[in-house]
């Protein structure tokens, strides 16, 4: 009987456990990551009143990045995946009570303010009905749920996979 209760209680603890964490390289095909890895850096300093380097707004507008910037390409593999993936939320739509309900998860803060943005591969549009209050956008989220492979695109960004989250949480020290 003993063998038993520990073996139900094994199994409920092992099903309100956050999925295996998925790193962002992971989302890349095998070619664009070597692409990535190839390219040299990209430069996101000059001089403000550079014309040459500043288009409409004042963002650095780069014309020359190499097409692994663009890349929509995914793995196929991670489609219907349950993951846990850490990154920096980008605020797209909120609840009636301010919570945000979509938004994008990115690989580092401030990604899709400043140009250029990750490629859409490096990009997830994450979907939480309930909500998640975000207080700093600079501070990482865990972000646990099923990855599709679904192409988004919208005036801030495109993303070449979308995510249903089952959980969204900060990341904590302990995490690291």
């Amino acid at each position: 009987m003993r063998l038993f209760a520990l073996c139900l209680t094994l199994i409920a603890t092992l099903s309100h456990a956050e999925p295996a964490e998925t790193d962002w390289l992971e989302l890349l095909p095998a070619e664009d990551l070597a692409a990535l890895e190839a390219m040299p850096e990209i430069d996101h300093q000059g001089a403000e009143g550079d014309s040459a380097f500043y288009g409409a707004g004042g963002l650095k507008q780069q014309a020359d990045l190499p097409a692994v910037m663009y890349s929509t390409r995914t793995v196929a593999a991670l489609d219907g995946k349950a993951l846990r993936l850490g990154g920096y939320p980008v605020p797209l739509e909120t609840t009636a009570d301010g919570r945000f309900h979509t938004f994008f998860l990115v690989p580092y803060p401030g990604a899709c303010i400043h140009v250029p943005p990750p490629p859409p591969n490096q990009i997830v549009l994450v979907r939480y009905p309930q909500g998640v209050a975000l207080d700093d956008i600079y501070a990482p989220l865990w972000v646990s749920g099923t990855l599709q492979v679904e192409p988004v695109s919208n005036d801030l960004a495109d993303a070449a996979y979308a995510l249903d989250a089952d959980s969204v949480r900060p990341v904590e020290e302990a995490d690291l």
